[in-house]
């Protein structure tokens, strides 16, 4: 049925942006009951072709059957693990505004392999407080707090000045991988996982999809 102890790391980008929604959609139908998925079914829901749909889960080493399809018990299994969300992931949050708190108080992440240990500023307000029980500590002890929480992954949400600073700080004390939140492109080694995710970005695409949609809807 499948085969997962050699999953192919050469996955294009886009294939691992579209795995999750796979994922999320055969959950739903687990729930229901369902036992079996065709990719014809999860295309009409996802609006990806089923054509796409079995490449990108040909990545992950599962294959469906001829008139049944992808046993969903199998390929939840099989995309969670080569997702990595089985796996538990330490991260510590720098920069514990309004947007890095709600980071803090989000338990739903643990769902997905990522553990928050630890938040870090320099506002005196913050610091010695607990978020969804999780401290938040100055930002200038970060190298001493991490040899203990050893996290890998730094959620990055500071202000857009100093993020390229407290990147470079996070890197040089045991960092590994960092999820930028932030409007500002940073810059990291080679060997450094780097991961954009500007709120700011996506807000400019859809105003400037809703005035486009507004300015087809007038000329009608």
């Amino acid at each position: 049925m499948h085969n997962s102890s050699i999953p192919n790391w050469n996955v294009p980008e886009p294939a691992l942006r579209r795995l999750p929604w796979y994922l999320a959609y055969i959950k739903l139908l687990k729930k229901k009951g369902q036992t079996h998925v065709s990719s014809t079914q999860i295309a009409k829901k996802i609006n990806v072709s089923s054509t796409q749909i079995a490449k990108d889960l040909s990545y992950v080493k599962v294959a469906g059957k001829t008139r049944v399809g992808y046993e969903i018990e199998v390929l939840i299994d099989v995309l969670e693990q080569f997702l990595g969300f089985t796996s538990q992931h330490r991260a510590v949050v720098l920069g514990v505004g309004s947007l890095g708190g709600a980071l803090l108080s989000d338990s739903g992440l643990e769902q997905f392999g990522l553990k928050v240990f630890a938040g870090f500023d320099v506002n005196d307000k913050v610091i010695g407080t607990k978020i969804n029980d999780i401290s938040v500590y100055d930002i200038e002890d970060f190298a001493k707090h991490n040899k203990t929480i050893n996290a890998d992954i730094a959620i990055l949400t500071v202000p857009p000045d100093n993020a390229q600073e407290i990147a470079d700080f996070a890197i040089q004390n045991g960092i590994r991988a960092i999820w930028n939140f932030t409007p500002f492109r940073i810059r990291v080694p080679e060997h450094i996982v780097l991961q954009n995710t500007s709120l700011y970005a996506h807000l400019a695409v859809m105003f400037n999809r809703l005035s486009v949609n507004a300015s087809d809807d007038s000329k009608k």
